[in-house]
């Protein structure tokens, strides 16, 4: 996929941003002195009267976005994801949360492809913590045309968003021109009978890269983007897993609590099958290039491949 544009999600989220502000006037966005590594500082340099920097404050940003969102504004807070759902979950959880209030939360620089900034900056428990909070959205999108319409899909909805983004560059899977955003609905990207591979975020062009791999040696991959792992859709899981009779889930994320947790939850429940998760196994990340850190802990499409083989060899 080396001739496949690339963006990374963050600048995604930064000009959809814009895009949104110049449609609903309500529009506000809050930031913890990071406007350039988050991107909002797109937002900023064309409505500077709707830009609030809060400097390095996440608790205070969230407090004063839900008194914003009392007042009608619909307020995004942006910071790295190690201090949007960590640092602040105390704050997300009941500032916002518990009054289920108009919140959107951008979290940007999540898991290990933050890279060189190391396992102190590299969130790899958000969606776990923001899955646990009664009433809370939990979007991850896979490329830049899915971030921006992530976007555009949580202003519409009334409730609180949290939304995770990328350092990184990753390739651009779905055409902008007919691609279409419906929030708790997974996308089959590739149809398969022999084994299903759930994917969310960079994960899911690897995957689609790891199916042509695979079925150049026989196996049969489905492929399904789960860009929104709360409300999950549980539907489309039970019917790819009926048919497939194996799941494998992938994320840039703990196996601990995302999104392999999610579909175990809805498998176990509705449809027992067997399950291999394909994250960060119980560990913290370290520090080095985010493409060697992806190729480490197995996020590739080779890994993933590997992974895939391994699994229906037993």
């Amino acid at each position: 996929m080396a001739d496949v544009k690339k963006i990374a999600t963050r600048e995604s989220y930064g000009n959809a941003l814009v895009e949104v502000g110049k449609e609903n006037p309500d529009v506000v966005v809050l930031d913890a002195d990071l406007a350039n590594a988050t991107k909002t500082g797109i937002f900023q340099k064309e409505f500077p009267d709707r830009h609030i920097d809060c400097g390095i404050a996440e608790c205070n940003m969230t407090g004063i976005a839900a008194g914003l969102a009392t007042c009608g504004k619909i307020p995004f807070i942006s910071s790295f994801a190690m201090f949007a759902a960590g640092r602040n979950y105390e704050q997300v959880r009941n500032s916002i949360g518990y009054p289920h209030l108009n919140v959107k939360i951008g979290a940007t620089h999540a898991g290990i492809t933050v890279g060189e900034d190391g396992a102190s900056h590299q969130c790899l428990e958000d969606i776990a913590l923001m899955r646990t909070i009664p009433g809370m959205t939990v979007i991850v999108p896979a490329d830049d045309t899915e971030a921006r319409a992530a976007v555009h899909a949580a202003v519409d909805y009334v409730g609180p968003v949290y939304l995770r983004f990328g350092r990184a560059a990753v390739p651009v899977i779905n055409d902008p021109a007919t691609y279409k955003f419906e929030m708790g609905k997974g996308v089959v990207l590739r149809e398969g009978k022999d084994v299903t591979i759930v994917a969310t975020g960079i994960t899911v062009a690897a995957s689609l890269e790891a199916a042509e791999a695979l079925a150049a040696e026989g196996i049969d991959a489905e492929v399904i983007n789960i860009h929104t792992i709360k409300p999950l859709d549980d539907d489309l899981i039970v019917k790819s897993a009926t048919k497939t009779g194996k799941v494998v889930t992938a994320e840039e994320h703990s196996v601990i609590g995302g999104l392999g947790s999610a579909v175990c939850d809805c498998l176990s429940a509705k449809h027992p099958v067997p399950v291999y998760k394909i994250g960060i196994n119980d560990q913290f990340g370290e520090s080095g290039s985010a493409g060697a850190l992806v190729q480490k802990y197995g996020l590739d499409a080779a890994g993933i491949a590997k992974s895939v083989k391994g699994f229906l060899s037993k």
